[in-house]
Parts: C-alpha cells; structure tokens; sequence
C-alpha cells in the first residue's frame, strides 16, 4: 500500500518542522503550505489527509476548509488556538473532521492522523441500501447515495452515519458514535456529535426537522430508522 500522503497547512515553521517531522518518522509523505492560497493548490494534487491551521497570513483557515470541501474529500483536522466549544463545533460544521487544540502533543497528533487515514481506508460490506434504495451506502469507496444522486459527506460524517445504518433500530450514545468515528474521545462531545449529526439530515433527509433516517432518542443518543433492503 502506498504511503498515505499528508498536506500540513501551517504559517509558523517552527510548528511544520516539528509536525513533519513526526509524521514522516511513522512512514507518512509529508507536504508543507504556508499560506492558504498554496493550500488550496496542494490539495488538489492527491492528498490523503489535511493538517489546516486556522490562523494563516493570507486566508482564514475556515474559509480554506470551506473551499476544500467544495472539491475534496479527504479527513481534515483543524489545528488552532481557539479552544472555546463553540468554536469547535462551527469549525466542525464548515466540514472539519476533527479539532487539536494548540499547544498540543506532536504524538496526539500523529496518532489523529493515523485513526483518520486507517478509517478512510478500511472498507467492510461493500453496500448498504435502504427504503427502495432511497439511501445506499458503497462502504468500500466511503460513498453515498440519495434518491441515486451523490450526498457528500466529511469521513467523520461518513463514520458516524454507517455506526447507525449498520445497525439499525440500535440506539447508540454520542460518546459510542463519536469513538466508532474518530477512534477517541475528547471533552464536549455531546455537542459535537450533534453538530455532525445535523449536517447529514441536512444531507440526506427530505425533511431534517422530520427525519426518516436518523432518530433522536433523547436521554440516550440516535438510532438509525432506515428500512433494510433486502
């Protein structure tokens, strides 16, 4: 298997040096961009995982994710100064994966990135489809249907959303929803699932405020409601 090629956005050298570094020691290609606009130009040339700083010289971090998002699909870890919750959540909702908080651990970091790229890869059953084939899941290339037409998700909201469907009419806490998807847990959660949780209604319901699929079940998490194919 090809080495898993990572983009590290980050204006402060002394950062990028220790990041890469790391990175490249567990077996990783590693490409630096100071600046957004050089950003934006690495990633389209095949990479397998972002490093974004939100802070950058030119352009604000979340509006390169955002353009990102627009034409890649690939796991994105924010990697900033801004540790207040709803911080996270927003940076989240503009199609992050995941949110290291600075200062932090180069080895937290690194073991992020693997969990992110061991995910994008792993496929199980190659389909999931429900409802008539209203909603199919292609779990071997991480791609979603709805109504035969693409539905793009972050590998986070992808992770999250195949929990539920592989297991229907099981509730799942946001704490085990969270872990199947990332691997770890971290401090505000609950919040953050919802976030991700609301970005895939948004994405695959006719109606979020009713949803067909993904249940709340208050007290305890979600369940998936979807009928099975079979």
């Amino acid at each position: 298997m090809k080495k898993a090629k990572i983009l590290v956005v980050e204006d402060e050298r002394n950062i990028s040096d220790i990041v890469k570094a790391y990175l490249e020691r567990e077996g990783f290609e590693v490409v630096v961009a100071a600046t957004g606009k050089a950003a934006l130009k690495e990633a389209g040339k095949n990479v397998d995982l972002i490093v974004l700083d939100l802070k950058l010289p030119d352009i604000d971090g979340e509006i390169v994710c955002k353009s990102i998002r627009e034409f890649l699909d690939v796991p994105v870890i924010m990697l900033t100064a801004k540790s207040a919750e709803d911080d996270r959540v927003r940076g989240l909702g503009l199609g992050a994966d995941d949110y290291v908080v600075k200062p932090f651990s180069a080895r937290e970091l690194v073991a992020r990135v693997k969990a992110h790229v061991r995910r994008a890869r792993i496929g199980e059953k190659k389909e999931l489809s429900f409802e008539g084939r209203a909603l199919v899941i292609n779990t071997q290339a991480h791609a979603v249907q709805k109504n035969g037409k693409d539905v793009d998700l972050t590998n986070t909201e992808f992770r999250i959303l195949l929990s539920l469907a592989e297991k229907p009419d099981v509730a799942f806490s946001r704490l085990q929803l969270i872990t199947n998807a990332q691997g770890y847990d971290f401090e505000g959660f609950d919040r953050v699932v919802d976030a991700h949780i609301k970005n895939i209604r948004h994405k695959i319901e006719d109606d979020p405020a009713s949803p067909s699929f993904i249940k709340t079940m208050y007290g305890v998490g979600y369940k998936f409601i979807g009928r099975p194919d079979k």
